[in-house]
This record gives C-alpha cells, sequence and structure tokens, in this order.
C-alpha cells in the first residue's frame, strides 16, 4: 500500500513514543524537584524561618511568648529586652517533640488566650492591666481532659530571685539555694517531717525581676523545688480532674510587685495582736518536775531569780506538761472544797496569779484521761476527729500521738468541741490569771497522715487555719506555731525552733526566716530562744548567745531558753540587761510605728534590703541584714569568731549613720571587713 509520508510508518510511531516518553521523565522529574523544594521550603519555614518566639497575648508594657522549641510560656517586656519569667509546661503533651505556634482559640477577645493541648489538657489565659498601679496580671488555668493527668508547671531560677512560698528547716534567702522533693503545699509539723513544709506558709512567690506568682488557694497542689533551677507546682492527679490555677502579676520592680500582690491577697482588714507583749521578754520555765506543787515552787525560785538579776518583767513561758499539772492542781482544789475538806488541805494559787505567765495548750487529749472516757460515754464522741465505722456508721475517733502519748485530736469544725475548749482556756484563765496562750499542735493533717480521705472542711492544712480562728477568740495574746491565710488575724507566730550552733539550721537562718515570715504578712513573731532550743540542752557557747542576743534585740520579742546566769559570767548578764533596755527603748517604738503603716498598706515592718533599692541586684540576696522599716538598717555578725564584717547600704539618694560612732556613709556603699566587736551589733541610721 503507498504511504504518502516520507518517514515509513514503522519508523515514525517509534519516535513518537520516544518523544512521549522523554517529556514524561521530564516533567516527573521536575515534579520531584517542585515538591522536594516545598519539602525543603516547608522544613525550612519551620524549622528556621518562623521564629522561635510567639507572642500570645499583649499588655500596654509585656507580653506573653510561646517558645516553641523549650515548650515555655515567657513573660517579656514588648520590646523584649527584659524577661519577668519563664514557665516551662513541657510536660503538657509530648516534651520531645517540638510544638509549632499554638493557635489562639478565643479570637474575639484580645486579652484572652485559649488552646486545648494534645487532648491533654486546655489551657486558658486572661490578660488584666492595672494602669493606675502599672501591672499586667495573666491568670493561668490549667485543665485537665481526663482523669489521673498530672499538670505540671515550672518557674526558671535562671537570673531570678525568688521569695516566698514556705518555710523550710534551714531556711535561706532567697529559696533559690532550697531543695524540696515534690510533697503537698501544706503546713507539716518539722519535728516529724523535717523535710516537709511548715511554719509560715502562703501560696505567693515573688521574683526580683519583678514578678509575683498567686496560686489559687483552694485547689490541692504540689510544690518541688530544685535548687538553682526551677520551682513546679503540680496539680493531683484524681477523678474530679483537678485544675492548675494561678496568677502571675508583673511590675516595674519586685517591690511593686509586691505591693500589687498584697492588695490581690488581702481579704480582710488586718487587725494588730496585743503590742504589750513586745515590751515582756519571754522566759522559759525548765522545770522537769511531776506535780502542780513542785511547778508553783519552780515558778517562785524562777521569778525571784530573774528579779535578783534585775532582768525586770517578763512572762515566764510554761510548756504543756506544766500547764497540765497546774490545771490538774486546779482541779484537785476544786475538788477538795466540794467535799468540804479543810482549808489546810486546799490550795489557790495567789502566786501563780501574780506572775506573769504564758501556758501551752494543744487540740490533743490523751486516752487515758477521764475526759475521753468520759465523751465516750455521754455521746460527745464527735468532739474528737472521727471516721464512722464500716458496719453501724458509729463515730470511732482516730488515734494518733503527741508527746509520746496515744492521743485524739480536737474536732475544730464542731461548735461543741470548740465551745469546751473555750470553756477549759476560760477555767485556767480563772485560777492561774494568765494572758498568753501558746496553741501547738495544729500543723499536720492527721487523716492524710494515716492514709484515711479527710472530711473536705478539714483537707490539706484547713485544720491549722481554723485554729488560727478559735486563737482569735481566745484573745489577741495568743500565740500559733504556725500560720497560713492567717496573717491578718491579731495574733503572734513562733518561728521554728533552732539548732545550737552557727550553722544555716542555727543561729545563720534567723534572718533569712524572719525575711520570709514578714514577706508573707507574719510580722508578729516570737522568735525562736536566744542561743536556740531545738535540742532543749542550755547553751554554753558564750559568744554564740551573745551574737544571738544582738540578733534578738531588734526582733519584736526577746525570748530566751538558756537564762544568762547559766553561762557565769557577769558579762553576758550585763550585755543581756543592755539589749533587753535597748530593745524596749530603740525597737519596739519603730516596731510600733511601722505597725501601723502595715495596717494600712500591708508593708512588712521588718524588709529586705531591696525594700530600698529594687533595682539593685546587689540587694537580691543579702540574707545577713534586715530593716526595720525604712530607717534603720540592722547588720548582726552570724559568723563564729568573726568582729569584723562586709556590709552592703542600698542606695535610694540618702545616706547612712553608724549608730555606734557617727560616721556617715553615702548609699550604695560597700563597706569590707567593717568592725564589729563581740559587744556590737552594726546598726545604721537612715538621713535623708
Amino acid at each position: 500500500m503507498w504511504n504518502p509520508s516520507p518517514i515509513p510508518e514503522v519508523t515514525w510511531d517509534t519516535g513518537l513514543k520516544e518523544m512521549n516518553e522523554t517529556w514524561k521523565g521530564a516533567i516527573a522529574c521536575l515534579g520531584v524537584a517542585v515538591f522536594f523544594v516545598m519539602t525543603i521550603g516547608i522544613i525550612y519555614w519551620q524549622v528556621v524561618d518562623q521564629p522561635n518566639k510567639n507572642w500570645i497575648l499583649r499588655g500596654t508594657f509585656s507580653g506573653l511568648i510561646w517558645e516553641r522549641r523549650t515548650h515555655s510560656l515567657v513573660i517579656q517586656t514588648l520590646t523584649e529586652d527584659k524577661t519577668y519569667v519563664e514557665i516551662d509546661v513541657g510536660n503538657v503533651g509530648n516534651p520531645d517533640i517540638e510544638v509549632p505556634f499554638v493557635r489562639n482559640l478565643c479570637w474575639l477577645n484580645k486579652t484572652e488566650f485559649c488552646y486545648t493541648w494534645d487532648s491533654v489538657a486546655e489551657v486558658k489565659i486572661s490578660l488584666e492591666v492595672n494602669e493606675d498601679t502599672e501591672t499586667e496580671c495573666y491568670s493561668m488555668s490549667w485543665a485537665p481532659v481526663h482523669c489521673h493527668v498530672e499538670l505540671k508547671d515550672c518557674f526558671s531560677m535562671t537570673n531570678v530571685s525568688w521569695y516566698g512560698g514556705a518555710s523550710v528547716r534551714g531556711q535561706t534567702w532567697p529559696i533559690n539555694d532550697q531543695n524540696a522533693t515534690m510533697q503537698p503545699f501544706i503546713v507539716s509539723d518539722l519535728k516529724d517531717n523535717p523535710s516537709g513544709f511548715g511554719s509560715a506558709l502562703e501560696r505567693y512567690f515573688l521574683g526580683s525581676s519583678g514578678v509575683a506568682v498567686l496560686v489559687s488557694p483552694d485547689i490541692p497542689l504540689q510544690l518541688g523545688v530544685d535548687s538553682r533551677q526551677q520551682f513546679c507546682l503540680q496539680s493531683l492527679p484524681s477523678m474530679e480532674r483537678l485544675p492548675l490555677q494561678y496568677t502571675v502579676c508583673v511590675a516595674r520592680d519586685v517591690k511593686a510587685a509586691h505591693q500589687e500582690a498584697v492588695q490581690q491577697l488581702s481579704e480582710h482588714s488586718r487587725e494588730l495582736p496585743n503590742m504589750k507583749a513586745l515590751w515582756l521578754p519571754f522566759w522559759k520555765l525548765l522545770a522537769n518536775v511531776d506535780s502542780g506543787p513542785k511547778v508553783e515552787r519552780e515558778l517562785r525560785t524562777f521569778s525571784n531569780r530573774l528579779r535578783r538579776h534585775q532582768l525586770g518583767e517578763g512572762v515566764i513561758s510554761l510548756n504543756e506538761h506544766s500547764t497540765t499539772l497546774l490545771s490538774d492542781m486546779d482541779h484537785d482544789y476544786l475538788n477538795s472544797r466540794r467535799r468540804g475538806m479543810s482549808k489546810r488541805l486546799t490550795r489557790d494559787l495567789p502566786l501563780v496569779k501574780l506572775l506573769n505567765i504564758s501556758i501551752t495548750l494543744s487540740p490533743f487529749l490523751g486516752v487515758d484521761t477521764t475526759q475521753f472516757h468520759t465523751s465516750l460515754v455521754d455521746g460527745t464522741e464527735a468532739y474528737w476527729l472521727s471516721l464512722p465505722s464500716a458496719s453501724q456508721g458509729q463515730l470511732i475517733p482516730v488515734m494518733s500521738q503527741w508527746r509520746g502519748k496515744f492521743c485524739v485530736k480536737l474536732n475544730i469544725t464542731n461548735p461543741g468541741a470548740v465551745s469546751w475548749f473555750l470553756d477549759r482556756v476560760g477555767s485556767l484563765q480563772a485560777h492561774l490569771g494568765m494572758e498568753y496562750v501558746m496553741l501547738e499542735g495544729g500543723e499536720g493533717n492527721l487523716f492524710e497522715e494515716q492514709a484515711l480521705r479527710p472530711p473536705q472542711v478539714l483537707g490539706g492544712d484547713k485544720y491549722i487555719t481554723h485554729l488560727a480562728d478559735l486563737a482569735t477568740r481566745i484573745g489577741d495574746s495568743s500565740i500559733m506555731t504556725a500560720g497560713t491565710r492567717s496573717s491578718h488575724k491579731p495574733l503572734f507566730v513562733r518561728m521554728t525552733p533552732l539548732q545550737s550552733d552557727w550553722s544555716p539550721m542555727g543561729l545563720r537562718a534567723i534572718i533569712p526566716s524572719l525575711l520570709h515570715h514578714t514577706l508573707l504578712g507574719y510580722n508578729f513573731l516570737i522568735p525562736d530562744a536566744v542561743g536556740g532550743s531545738l535540742s532543749g540542752d542550755l547553751v554554753t557557747d558564750e559568744e554564740l548567745f551573745i551574737r544571738w542576743l544582738e540578733i534578738a534585740a531588734f526582733l519584736p520579742v526577746i525570748s530566751f531558753h538558756t537564762p544568762p546566769w547559766v553561762c557565769g559570767e557577769d558579762q553576758v548578764l550585763n550585755l543581756t540587761r543592755t539589749y533587753i533596755a535597748k530593745h524596749q527603748r530603740d525597737v519596739v517604738p519603730l516596731i510600733e510605728k511601722y505597725a501601723e503603716e502595715w495596717q494600712m498598706t500591708g508593708n512588712p515592718i521588718y524588709r529586705p534590703m531591696w525594700w530600698l533599692s529594687p533595682s539593685d541586684p546587689m540587694t537580691f540576696t543579702i540574707d545577713d541584714q534586715f530593716l526595720i522599716g525604712d530607717e534603720v538598717l540592722v547588720a548582726p555578725v552570724v559568723e563564729k569568731g568573726a568582729v569584723q564584717r562586709d556590709i552592703y547600704l542600698p542606695d535610694g539618694g540618702f545616706q547612712w549613720q553608724d549608730s555606734q560612732n557617727a560616721q556617715v556613709f553615702d548609699g550604695g556603699t560597700f563597706l569590707q571587713d567593717y568592725p564589729v566587736p563581740l559587744e556590737e551589733v552594726a546598726v545604721f541610721s537612715r538621713r535623708s
């Protein structure tokens, strides 16, 4: 057949196929190349070009940033020249996977941010700007999506000195050097739990960068502190899906942040305790006796010794054992009167009534006492912390130990039990005439310690809060051994007992503990006794006694465990008289003056160095000096054998005058190896 084409048909067809295959290959290669380039571009955009920091919320001077590589929320100034706080939230979701920029689900509100994290937790953050105080607060709420999810946020200590939280054994200022395993953030008894949290505890932390963290008061929480790295807040996993809630406020400096936090923490008006106590030294009666008459005799002897050594009027403190012996003696006396026994055998307590004494009580009652057995008979077993029996629903008191004896503990939520306890105090008041009452033993949670589920009204450390309410009803001369959410009440708080040495568990802990308590609002302190009282032994180190006395003279109350005449040296007795007089003449009027300021503003009476120079990094870690108000700086010696020390005088546009030699120094001056003889303490007065 004739083919008009110059190219044979077969040859032409094969060529066309070859051309098609070539173009297909080229197009395929081009597609692969484009895909490869796009993939590289996306990876580049995600890894290189996309910024690591993405703004989530912006205020007027600060903003919240998502740092996607470190899984952190960061609060910075809008100019990014200052970081207030970095919060590691890497435990939400998978910390090994880099999370890209998280998308705000609260589209219509520029002051709120919402996000659901890997179906693990929902977060909602709201920003509130206070233009009057120039502070901005970020309220954070993490809610678990499923049961048994643990939420954990960690606050970096890098370049930030942190204060607040809870008292610990061997208190530090700031808390950066502390180390605490993750545990319930509640007041515990440091005698039974030395590594726990005790004494003054508030859900409040303050950072030197000008940041304050206020944690929700009613939700169970755990706290852990990794020395020099971070402190972490962790929720408790539960069927109730407990949230993790806190507010972070930022301000121009640490002082402004604290003042803003105090206003947010202040739900009640602040009341003063009985200020008469500031004028009186407290003397502990060391009586190891077994009867009321012997206690009375020891009281008489001790009172005569105070008078003979010209140590002035003071308060003689009785421990719980001595208080019980005197109480039983009154009880025996009343019974003998009722039985019509002769007056020769009756005993009133006129001497005790003439003395100024403080007694010690606790909410514990021995199971071998008549009162406890009577309560089981007359149906008042609900006066003690109890649980219903599984079979009959009858209340069974929960047993515990106190001072080595098996006891039950007062059900402080039972109005009848509270009335019974108050009647007991009233009876003691009538027979002993005492003015001061110390309440011990409110720390800890009896139920949780025995793995029992507590009633909701007594969860966590609510017992100590209820006990503070009871103490307030007793009177404004009551003394507590711990405090939480009660700094506004007219009560004294006793500091944790310290070791009788120069260590951070002894003398070195006094000033950090003082600053910690007053920052949290607990200004009216009964400090540990001169020389330390943890061991119960008398102090034999004369130098330690003197240096401790010099610090105590500038605290709200001077208390003694070791009487100064035990040292057998005239120098110790003379210095004790001198510093008691100095406390009454110079220190108490200052405290009274700044107590009025505390009532109005919440500013602490005792202040850290940064209070007068809040932007000076030198002041952030000074833990061996303190201020009384804005006008007196105290720099005691806290090193054994030292007769000189370094002193830093904060700058604030004023000068400082040495109260010993009248030398005047400019603020911001660092005094190296400044002489402080054994019998003196360095004190400087502010000059405008």
